[in-house]
């Protein structure tokens, strides 16, 4: 009863949210009726202004390392010249910032060792100021927000009674913007879930904050669910979107890396989540330097049907391999040492099946189940474990022992019984896995020789390292990656061994005798 007095009161969470966002809505609307008498090209200059003030906020492209030290002195003369020009703006945002860089009459002055000094030094203070430019954007962009809002609602309302081809079908535009959109649209870009019955226009609304993020020149992306949406709302919004001035791509499927990396250049790009996912896995995990990576950052994304792309596509991991030499030499060297691999497994299990027979007749299920569900870890298609699971009982006792290991949500358990193993099977998943116990076996005096190293972890570790250049960063990605490779080849060879083999079992029908 309180509790509904409150509410009555002071109103919901979301009332008072809806009751905050009001002003702005209104203001919003205030300023696109001031619009409506100002010319195509008045509207488009806005974009330009804003574009313009943002890219204050860019890389310059200072000279470092190699590059720097064997330029020329009108290169350096160019880039000092770049760079004072640059640092002006930014003096505009930050009084306090030292944006004293010598230029024009000044350079002929100096020698070629005093410019790379100075550009140095401008390089420092660039990376001194950097971490404050996130969030003097952010304030900028809520500053413009009403008036760019308006701007989109107004582009619009001029497109209206307009032909516009979506999908090689023409569309007549019929879209404003309705106060209600205006407000998803704020949630959206301060965010926050912005939920919207069929038919409230959610694809209009995402059209206002990638309008307003896209001014930055960082590159927004709208995630969604298909090809086909990814297509049909890159051409159909993005319509909108060109008028103001900004770039619109769209990543499909069958592009290649070239077309990808022309997309993803452009302020606004549209695509699936596995397509997003699958790029940023190949520029991180298989690309050898900078030139093969296609995107260019990640600053601000939508995304569409979010409980879709977040809870249920995610329960599907991506998964990305590359071509792997087929060394023949390392097939005949590890050929043995896996059927031997796979015999001392067989013979592991047909004790736990002895055991587990045991047990039961001793009246012990507890231990009975732990050693089935061993067994079956290890070997699912196992014939005396199929034979047990005949029995109802058994296999209610496996299936109980298996849900108390995966009811622990550390999986502490799990991890420790399967350490008693020499690799796993994953049936659903069509996976081998070898443990520790059977790297150790393959290789006693390094084991970790088959355990592929975190390279997105080591990346991240790079990236942050702000005393490295970008050129020494790459290096050392290179190196890592150059490192990497051999044991992911040791890895896919193991793992394509323990299939055969384990194949070769099933198809026989016939486990390895545990006499061998």
């Amino acid at each position: 009863m309180l509790q509904w007095l409150f509410k009555k009161i002071v109103g919901s969470k979301n009332q008072r949210e809806l009751k905050r966002l009001w002003p702005v809505v209104q203001e919003i609307n205030q300023i696109e009726q001031g619009l409506q008498g100002e010319s195509d090209d008045a509207l488009r200059e806005r974009t330009a202004k804003w574009k313009k003030l943002f890219a204050t906020f860019h890389d310059p492209g200072f000279l470092g390392g190699g590059p720097l030290e064997r330029a020329p002195r009108e290169a350096l003369e160019a880039n000092l010249e770049a760079v004072a020009e640059r640092f002006a703006r930014i003096g505009e945002q930050f009084p306090e910032f030292d944006a004293d860089v010598p230029s024009g009459a000044k350079l002929s002055g100096m020698g070629d060792d005093d410019l790379r000094v100075a550009i140095k030094s401008a390089h420092d203070r660039w990376l001194g100021i950097q971490p404050q430019f996130f969030e003097k954007e952010q304030a900028l962009l809520n500053e413009i927000l009403p008036e760019a809002f308006a701007v989109v609602k107004n582009a619009a309302r001029r497109l209206c009674g307009q032909t516009v081809n979506v999908c090689d079908y023409d569309l007549k535009w019929e879209m404003v913007h309705f106060d209600v959109q205006l407000i998803g649209g704020m949630a959206l870009h301060h965010g926050r879930i912005a939920e919207m019955a069929t038919g409230e226009g959610k694809t209009l609304v995402a059209t206002l904050p990638l309008y307003l993020n896209g001014l930055t020149g960082r590159g927004v992306h709208l995630i969604t669910v298909n090809d086909y949406l990814a297509r049909r709302d890159s051409e159909w919004m993005g319509a909108l979107l060109k008028f103001l001035g900004l770039t619109v791509g769209c990543i499909q499927n069958d592009m290649g890396s070239d077309v990808r990396r022309e997309m993803y250049q452009c302020d606004v790009t549209y695509g699936t989540n596995s397509e997003f996912g699958f790029d940023y896995l190949r520029d991180n995990g298989m690309a050898r330097d900078k030139s093969q990576q296609v995107q260019r950052g990640h600053y601000f994304a939508i995304i569409d049907e979010v409980d879709s792309v977040l809870i249920d596509e995610a329960r599907t991991p991506l998964i990305i391999s590359g071509p792997v030499a087929r060394d023949s030499h390392q097939y005949d060297q590890f050929k043995p040492l896996v059927a031997q691999l796979v015999r001392k497994q067989s013979a592991m299990c047909s004790e736990f099946i002895q055991e587990a027979k045991k047990a039961q007749d001793e009246d012990d299920m507890e231990t009975a189940g732990h050693l089935l569900f061993k067994v079956k870890l290890a070997q699912p298609r196992n014939r005396g474990l199929l034979r047990a699971m005949e029995d109802p009982d058994v296999r209610r006792l496996i299936e109980k022992t298996e849900l108390s290991y995966y009811q622990d949500t550390q999986k502490t358990a799990l991890f420790a019984l399967k350490e008693e193993l020499f690799f796993t099977i994953e049936e659903k998943a069509a996976r081998r896995r070898p443990l520790r116990k059977g790297r150790e076996f393959l290789n006693p005096d390094d084991p970790e020789a088959f355990v592929l190293p975190d390279l997105a972890e080591q990346f991240s570790l790079i990236d942050g390292d702000d005393s490295l250049t970008t050129e020494e960063k790459d290096k050392r990605k290179q190196k890592l990656q150059g490192a990497a490779r051999p044991r992911a080849e040791r890895i896919h060879n193991i793992t394509q061994l323990l299939k055969a083999f384990c194949l070769y079992e099933r198809t026989s029908s016939m486990w390895l005798p545990t006499t061998r």
